[in-house]
């Protein structure tokens, strides 16, 4: 048995695992108030009782002129418990030829990251990207792998072809050493070739940028999980045009167990929307941003009509958030992956 086969051959058996068990013990948010000394606090289901300091939640001042810009608005959030079940259930069948792991059609959906994480995990680009962000912070996806080393070789195109002057002294299909990525990202930033990339959170650019392959390595011995999967990222997206089908279901592979490993025990994902003095608990499935519960700050000093209001206001930005995703996802990516 060969490793593709290993690897798939194991995700059945999880999937088979987790059919079996009861999705009745689904852990969800009971009880969630706006506390004093700037805390949110949480009691869950199980009895569990967590308190966030709003200080170190995610806060946006949204706007929507971003709407009108085309770009779209990242909140870190959790994979939603109804994605996990959904995924659990699928049912993925071993290829009937033991001496091929794709036939024609899984050729077709591996074609590209894209299409082959899409066929799977549904949704669009923030899905997408949370997925992939996922797999990297829980140390899932090593991009490293020796699934993702070039073969050695002394081959020289004839005429010399600009992907191979680019991607000559990569060491993997795509640009792990930190300098070779950012010129990767200047180069195709002065070309006009960014794509999806482009539309990342400008804090994900920020420090993929600023961030030298000495600094690099520096969170590596630091074990920095968080930014060194969002540098992970742009380098996967930098390195996509650039895969092989091995490569592809390798990443693939990896995804998918990350999310079928997914705990229902993880704390929910809290964003602060200073606009309404809101504290939101927010999951994330195949359609998008979903809204678990919604606290005001001064609920005390408001009455119940000015609460639906801006409930109705939170809830139709987050519908507005998702559909410009969507569209976004559409325009950018369906040429650049396809």
């Amino acid at each position: 048995m060969n490793k593709s086969s290993l690897i798939i051959f194991i995700i059945i058996i999880c999937i088979n695992y987790s059919k079996a068990q009861k999705s009745d013990n689904e852990i969800i948010i009971e009880e969630m108030k706006w506390g004093v000394d700037y805390n949110i606090h949480i009691k869950l289901s199980n009895d569990s009782n967590y308190i966030f300091d709003i200080k170190a939640l995610h806060h946006s001042g949204f706007s929507f002129s971003n709407i009108e810009k085309n770009e779209f608005t990242y909140y870190p959030v959790n994979l939603g418990k109804d994605f996990i079940s959904q995924l659990k259930s699928k049912k993925i069948e071993m290829p009937e030829k033991t001496e091929s792991i794709l036939d024609s059609t899984d050729i077709i959906k591996s074609k590209t990251l894209w299409s082959s994480l899409h066929n799977t995990l549904g949704g669009g680009w923030v899905h997408f990207v949370n997925c992939l962000l996922y797999s990297l912070e829980s140390g899932q996806l090593n991009i490293t792998s020796p699934l993702m080393k070039r073969p050695e070789s002394d081959w020289k195109p004839n005429p010399i072809t600009e992907t191979y002057k680019r991607t000559r002294k990569w060491k993997y299909y795509i640009p792990v050493n930190q300098k070779y990525a950012r010129k990767e990202y200047k180069i195709r930033k002065r070309n006009g070739q960014l794509g999806n990339i482009d539309a990342l959170p400008n804090e994900f650019i920020e420090l993929f940028l600023k961030t030298n392959n000495a600094e690099y390595l520096k969170m590596q011995d630091n074990n920095e999980s968080n930014n060194l999967a969002r540098i992970y990222l742009i380098k996967i997206l930098l390195g996509a045009n650039y895969l092989g089908i091995t490569q592809i279901d390798y990443i693939k592979s990896k995804v998918l167990y990350a999310v079928l490993k997914y705990s229902v025990n993880q704390l929910p994902s809290v964003i602060i929307i200073d606009n309404f003095n809101a504290a939101v608990a927010m999951t994330l499935d195949t359609n998008g941003y979903k809204i678990e519960k919604i606290v005001f700050s001064d609920e005390k000093l408001i009455n119940e009509t000015e609460i639906e209001e801006r409930k109705e206001k939170i809830y139709a930005i987050i519908k507005n958030i998702n559909e410009v995703n969507q569209s976004v996802f559409e325009e950018k990516l369906k040429e650049y992956y396809y």
